[in-house]
């Protein structure tokens, strides 16, 4: 146990049962998130986590250092002796052996932890039901040590909490490559269990390649990449069990930007989503997620539509739909369709924005080609589908916004039919008890300016309040949390913090934060994060392995 410091208190600062103060040489490396403990009362430890450090010397003012190199010669070297100086530390108290929560006395030992107190500081030594979730570096050399963290995963997946928001700066702070990492962690778990509950994964792949070759190894993988993987706990493996959704087209190329698509069919891994009219016609509300309709118009041509309602009653296919709302637009005809309480002119903005999506994408279609070398499928019945273990990746990257929010509503409302068992005659046993959904990109449908009305939003809404008692758990990630809309983050168990901006950094979300962790905040590295769980005593700065899947340059 080495001892860097003694507790001060002060008139104006005293210690309290949060905080306390002590002094150290000027010349150690310590810093923020790292633990102390300080000898206690009754032969008791308190344990504290750094959160400021400061260096004071006697001097009265900057003036007087000013004057000491000649008035400002910045090469004049000072006869005089050294200025008495210390660095001073700001530690919040995260714990105490015997609990005793009183204020440290002044002139009290303080030391560097060990691992085990580290543990105990943090309450990372009690963690029931254990999910690697990254590890902890302290100290500097000689006295340096490497810590595996643990979420309990009933605070992640439930069922004592759920939902994980991940935000940061795009591409610097590896929001996807934290999420798969736990997502890899929660495979493996499930997959070496002999419990009853089982999980199953549902990503959207949103961004260029990026998940689409999950199930294929980092050839840029180290050995010692691969060491830390052991150390947590975790084999140097990729995802296992993926299947991939691709936007159908002709050529392929057009709909995706992956490259091996051909060569996973022939796997029988990959396959290619439509929307028959049939089936899916009661679904075009989702096209219009985005749009501001505060009189409901849109909502109750939609309405129209699906219920067949006047000339819309036979109608099979997409380009009759477009055709027929084409013909509503018509001055004069809209009346006939409904009671004149519709107008042509909310016929022809429903028309324009349907018929910018159907021309733009081929994914809207009449029939569904069943011969098995086709590999066409509707998503919604390849996740009434699903099984135990298994990763679906629906790339939605090349589509246009609209149809993404499309997409990801349809797959929403067919993952809460199938736990809820109101979609096929599949028992309870052999439905994944739990199924997590990670989408990035989450302002594009839970931000605070989307319309209230939107479908979309009420879907998320409802997954964070009250998906956990269904097994439906959502990952998400974003630039920006304060762009967020409230529900969908506060009702988020567990936050990850990547590197952001100091205008970021100033909203309301921050404000818990002490000033020093937000600083650092700024300037995270690659692969580190911080990470807030309802387990854990404090905020903590983790770490975690490069991707163990193929990385696309």
């Amino acid at each position: 146990m080495k001892q860097i410091g003694k507790i001060i208190a002060t008139e104006k600062i005293p210690t309290t049962v949060d905080e306390f103060f002590f002094w150290t040489d000027k010349e150690l490396i310590i810093r923020p998130f790292d633990v102390v403990k300080v000898n206690h009362i009754k032969e008791s430890t308190t344990f504290g986590v750094v959160e400021e450090i400061s260096h004071l010397t006697d001097s009265s003012s900057f003036l007087a250092g000013y004057i000491s190199s000649d008035f400002g010669d910045v090469k004049y070297e000072p006869k005089y002796t050294e200025r008495i100086g210390m660095n001073y530390v700001r530690a919040k108290v995260v714990g105490n052996t015997k609990g005793f929560y009183t204020p440290v006395l002044d002139g009290a030992s303080v030391s560097i932890a060990t691992e085990k107190d580290v543990k105990e500081a943090l309450g990372l030594n009690e963690i029931k039901n254990p999910l690697p979730c990254g590890y902890l570096e302290m100290y500097e050399e000689p006295d340096s040590i490497t810590i595996p963290v643990h979420f309990n995963s009933h605070f992640l997946i439930g069922p004592e909490g759920a939902h994980l928001n991940i935000s940061g700066i795009s591409g610097l702070a590896s929001k996807t490559s934290y999420a798969m990492f736990l997502m890899k962690a929660i495979q493996e778990q499930y997959l070496k269990s002999d419990q009853n509950e089982s999980v199953a994964f549902v990503m959207f792949n949103v961004k260029g390649r990026d998940l689409l070759a999950i199930d294929e190894d980092n050839d840029d993988l180290t050995e010692e990449d691969k060491d830390i993987y052991r150390m947590l706990g975790l084999t140097p493996k990729p995802f296992e069990n993926v299947k991939y959704f691709y936007p159908y087209s002709k050529d392929i190329v057009s709909s995706t930007y992956g490259k091996d698509v051909k060569s996973q069919m022939q796997l029988d891994k990959a396959f290619l989503y439509k929307y028959i009219f049939d089936e899916d016609k009661e679904n075009i509300d989702l096209l219009f997620s985005n749009i501001d309709d505060p009189t409901q118009t849109m909502e109750s041509i939609v309405n129209y539509i699906a219920t067949g309602q006047g000339a819309f009653n036979g109608i099979t296919n997409w380009n009759e739909l477009l055709s027929e709302i084409y013909n509503s637009t018509k001055a004069g005809n809209a009346g006939k369709r409904d009671s004149d309480s519709i107008s042509v002119l909310s016929w022809r903005k429903f028309y324009r924005l349907f018929r910018k999506t159907i021309e733009k994408t081929t994914i809207f279609s009449n029939s569904i080609n069943n011969q098995p070398n086709s590999k066409e499928t509707r998503l919604y019945s390849s996740i009434l589908d699903i099984q135990k273990n298994d990763i679906h990746v629906i790339d939605v990257a090349k589509l246009d916004e609209d149809t993404q929010g499309f997409v990801f509503g349809d797959v929403m409302r067919a993952i809460y039919e199938l736990k809820l068992g109101q979609a096929n005659d599949r028992s309870e046993a052999e439905i994944p008890s739990k199924i997590i959904v990670f989408i990035d990109e989450l302002n594009k449908y839970a931000s605070k300016d989307v319309p209230k009305s939107s479908p979309i939003l009420r879907q998320l809404l409802d997954i964070t309040e009250r998906g956990r008692s269904l097994g439906i758990i959502l990952f998400s990630a974003e630039q920006f949390k304060s762009d967020i809309h409230d529900r969908v983050k506060g009702n988020c168990a567990t936050h990850a913090y990547g590197r952001t901006n100091a205008i970021e950094l100033s909203k309301s979300d921050y404000q818990y934060v002490p000033k020093v962790y937000k600083s650092m905040l700024t300037r995270l590295k690659q692969g580190e994060y911080v990470i807030q769980n309802p387990v854990f005593r404090s905020l903590l700065n983790i770490k975690f392995p490069k991707p163990i899947y193929k990385q696309f340059k």
